[in-house]
């Protein structure tokens, strides 16, 4: 495998498990310092020791990241330990299908908290230490849901909070252009991650997922791998005249899809 990461620091937010996990495996293989930042300390350390076993090249950061001050500390750790940031990947966020109307303020601020919020605080972080590199990468793990709304898996709060991770790339890309710092986004489908289990049982969540290969024109769901590749890229020097972009990574939903193909096994049921 190439070393288009050799020398680099690329810090990871929701970098545990899922997709976040799996580019910190992609990025070590390409010769980068990983430092990986999320809410559960267990989760974190054990993805460290699965791909860093004696953690020369990887930090860990719990807690939550919801203020200026959380997110600095983070960068602070990072500084300390590798010295420089290079890349930054987005990547926290809870999916969780609901009802408008059901919705209660703690689903709204879940929804911002774990992704609008880290996202502001943590690109605002990096700027100052990417400037002193002569440039850098950001790169959003965005959503399909954020672009088009799905019948059976009402996502208001999400989506939102999304959109708005969108919409902060093209500001971002415009304002921090200059510095030679490009920041783009990939835009999801159905990815099979450990997120669905946050609010379904692990055999739900399975149902889930088989349930949905047919609403992609693909045939099939996602997998991490398939969102690394295009998250390696833009991270990239490849990249080096891509910014302000949203990438579908969905399998050709967006494309168009029938309502017919919808996921039944999907739709939400009323919060209590």
């Amino acid at each position: 495998m190439s070393q288009r990461f050799d020398g680099q620091v690329v810090v990871i937010t929701g970098g545990g498990g899922g997709i976040g996990r799996a580019a910190a495996e992609r990025f070590l293989a390409e010769g980068a310092r990983v430092a990986l930042s999320g809410t559960r300390a267990s989760v974190l350390e054990r993805a460290r020791a699965e791909l860093d076993p004696d953690g020369g090249r990887t930090l860990t950061h719990a807690g939550h990241i919801t203020t200026r001050e959380q997110a600095h500390a983070l960068v602070e750790r990072v500084l300390e330990r590798f010295g420089a940031v290079d890349v930054l990947v987005n990547s926290t966020g809870i999916f969780r299908p609901m009802a408008f109307t059901d919705q209660t303020e703690d689903h709204l601020e879940e929804a911002l908290g774990s992704i609008l919020r880290p996202t502001f605080w943590v690109s605002q972080a990096v700027v100052d230490p990417m400037r002193e590199r002569g440039g850098g990468a950001i790169v959003n793990v965005g959503s399909m849901w954020a672009l088009d709304a799905i019948a059976t898996t009402p996502t208001s709060a999400y989506s939102m909070a999304q959109a708005a991770r969108h919409a902060l790339t093209k500001n971002l890309a415009i304002e921090l252009a200059a510095d030679r710092i490009r920041v783009n986004t990939v835009a999801l489908a159905f990815v099979e991650t450990p997120a669905y289990e946050r609010f379904m049982s692990p055999d739900e969540a399975r149902a889930v997922l088989d349930s949905v290969s047919a609403f992609h024109p693909l045939g099939r769901h996602g997998r991490p791998e398939d969102v690394v590749e295009a998250v390696a890229f833009l991270a990239s020097r490849d990249a080096g005249w891509i910014t302000g972009t949203t990438l579908p990574i969905d399998g050709g939903v967006l494309a168009g899809r029938s309502p017919a193909v919808q996921p039944e096994a999907a739709a939400p049921r009323k919060a209590a």
